[in-house]
């Protein structure tokens, strides 16, 4: 209904601004309606990949250019229509995207984003080395239609709107399926959307190839309505910036963003410049640097993000508001104030078995000769003082940090190495010691993202979903937007979305983390129950009072070596681990 509801509003806008460039004619406010819905598309290819994974791209005039020199180029030498090169454009931007992604999603932030903008510099360059300053489309007297030479204006507005029509249409379907959702979550987190089963590499690189794609279809348009392409004009740094622009001012992450920043921007920019711009040479680029300020100071998301924010604030008090109280019941665990474990019998086989472990930074051993097994169903607890190397050698175990020795066998093979999203597709859950929520998605989608390394279709991704939140009893706040949370109900939805995986092994990194006694019983509460169900878990932890109640066996570190293993009782009496980590204090008082 909701998705009903948007479509004809977008027919009915589509259509009265069609109504309203008929209605024109002055052919420079014609111009102006049909840069809008140019820059419009563009913003829209920028927001496809760095409006949705985070990564922020200075050089998305690299698509667009080569789109609009391969049009006039072709029709130059080839006699090739734009009608063919507009798509073929299309194409060739997603190849430039690929091309230019495979390298350079190596690198993360700033360094990304200065690394894409020297791809258009160079572009730039290569075409004037070229002898390409200037390249005019010739004029076709005869079929001029098939070659888009209108002698009505209003024609290439109508193009404009339909290649923007079909542009959010694109947006919208991704914004609805798991790769926009993995997309998303990459956004708010990476390291959590890789521990979650998403591979990251992958996603980005088909979103860079979606957002080239549409960027070189859009460039080759303007190239048509400009009838001029030189290299300032679609490689300079001014044409990256609009594109960044109109999409932050408008709003990131969302097909409106673009949109409503390219209805402002774009002809307050034009009409300035046609008044003052030979008064005050480059007043575009002043504007498009005012936009930025000022949106970074009062909307750092954008517009649309603000407004959205500012309405659910006064209408349903969700994002300043206090938790929902949540009583007790068949999902919760409130009051539940666990008693000691009592000692199992546990199965034979092997689930997880470190052999020789090492890990260094420099001349630092983090994780030295480290060995020890996990059988199925067993609550196995790391422990040891800090800078013993027990996240370091969970990071080693999930993928994110490669072993300089050892094995890591999983399931009877050898994981070693591998990506985290490799790992969780063979079995491999994990929690985080610093929570990692994707905060503007509801606990639902939260855990949905989860279920996706299992789940091969959406229904059963949301079923998957929504057992594991029942199971640790969120499903009175599974509507809820994550930041919202209390943190204890992070630390459960950030273990319902690594149940949603349908792990047989959960790392679970401080999960006790930041709570409070009574929310400590509630979470070891969740985390028996997912024992119960037969899931092994291993997890690090520094409250004992808690550890000594929930796991059937303890390897405790000592700069970067297992100092001992063995079951509670055992390990809180040992003078090496007393001496070690836990203290005399401890000692005597827990005797």
């Amino acid at each position: 209904m909701k998705a009903f509801r948007t479509s004809l509003i977008l027919l009915l806008a589509a259509a009265a601004y069609l109504g309203l460039a008929l209605a024109v004619e002055n052919s420079y406010h014609q111009l102006i309606l049909t840069l809008v819905l140019i820059w419009a598309s563009f913003g829209l290819s920028w927001n496809m990949l760095s409006g949705y994974t985070g990564l922020v791209s200075f050089g998305h005039a690299s698509f667009f250019g080569l789109g609009a020199y391969a049009t006039v180029l072709a029709q130059i030498h080839f006699g090739l229509s734009p009608w063919v090169m507009i798509p073929v454009s299309g194409v060739i931007g997603a190849l430039a995207g690929l091309l230019i992604g495979l390298p350079t999603f190596r690198l993360r932030g700033h360094y990304f984003a200065l690394s894409m903008l020297a791809y258009p510099l160079a572009l730039l360059y290569i075409f004037e080395w070229l002898g390409l300053q200037e390249v005019t489309f010739p004029m076709k007297r005869e079929d001029p239609a098939w070659f888009m030479q209108f002698s009505d204006p209003r024609i290439y507005t109508a193009i404009a709107l339909a290649m923007l029509l079909l542009f959010i249409q694109i947006t919208r379907h991704v914004e609805r399926t798991r790769f926009g959702m993995g997309l998303i979550a990459i956004k708010q987190n990476e390291a959590a959307a890789e521990a979650a089963g998403i591979d990251t590499l992958r996603l980005k690189l088909k979103a860079i190839a979606l957002s080239g794609a549409i960027a070189g279809a859009t460039g080759a348009f303007y190239a048509v309505v400009l009838l001029v392409v030189t290299p300032i004009s679609v490689f300079g740094m001014l044409v990256s910036a609009q594109a960044l622009t109109v999409a932050m001012f408008g709003g990131v992450g969302t097909v409106w963003g673009p949109i409503i920043g390219a209805a402002i921007l774009i002809p307050l920019g034009e009409i300035l410049h046609a008044e003052l711009g030979s008064r005050f040479p480059g007043i575009q680029g002043v504007i498009l640097g005012v936009a930025i300020v000022v949106v970074i100071l009062v909307a750092p998301e954008g517009i649309f993000w603000k407004a959205r924010d500012s309405w659910r604030k006064r209408s349903k008090g969700l994002a300043a508001g206090p938790a929902i109280p949540r009583t007790a019941g068949p999902g919760s665990f409130a009051g539940a104030g666990p008693a000691p474990l009592a000692r199992r019998e546990l199965s034979d086989e092997i689930i997880l078995d470190v052999q020789s472990l090492s890990r260094s930074f420099g001349g630092l051993k983090a994780v030295q000769d480290v060995s020890f097994k996990v059988r199925k169903g067993m609550v196995l607890g790391i422990i040891g003082p800090n800078g013993a190397g027990k996240t370091t050698l969970f990071n080693v175990l999930n993928g994110f940090l490669r072993p300089d020795a050892g094995r890591v066998i999983v399931n009877g093979v050898d994981m070693a190495g591998r990506k985290p999203h490799a790992l969780c597709a063979a079995g491999v859950g994990r929690t985080f010691q610093v929570m990692r929520p994707f905060m503007r998605l509801t606990v639902a989608q939260n855990v949905k993202v989860g279920a996706y390394v299992k789940a091969r279709t959406e229904p059963e991704a949301e079923s998957f979903a929504a057992r594991a939140i029942a199971q640790l009893g969120l499903s009175d706040c599974a509507a809820r937007l994550a930041s919202t949370l209390t943190t204890k109900e992070l630390r459960l939805m950030e273990l319902a979305r690594a149940l949603a995986g349908q792990p047989r092994l959960l790392l679970l990194d401080e999960t006790l983390a930041g709570l409070g006694q009574s929310e400590i019983d509630d979470v070891i509460a969740g985390i028996r129950s997912l024992s119960a169900a037969g899931i092994t878990i291993v997890i690090i932890e520094h409250t004992m009072q808690a550890m000594v109640r929930l796991v059937d066996e303890f390897v405790v570190l000592d700069h970067g070596e297992v100092l001992v293993v063995g079951q509670p009782q055992a390990i809180t009496r040992d003078k090496r681990v007393i001496e070690a980590y836990l203290g005399k204090k401890w000692s005597a008082r827990n005797a």
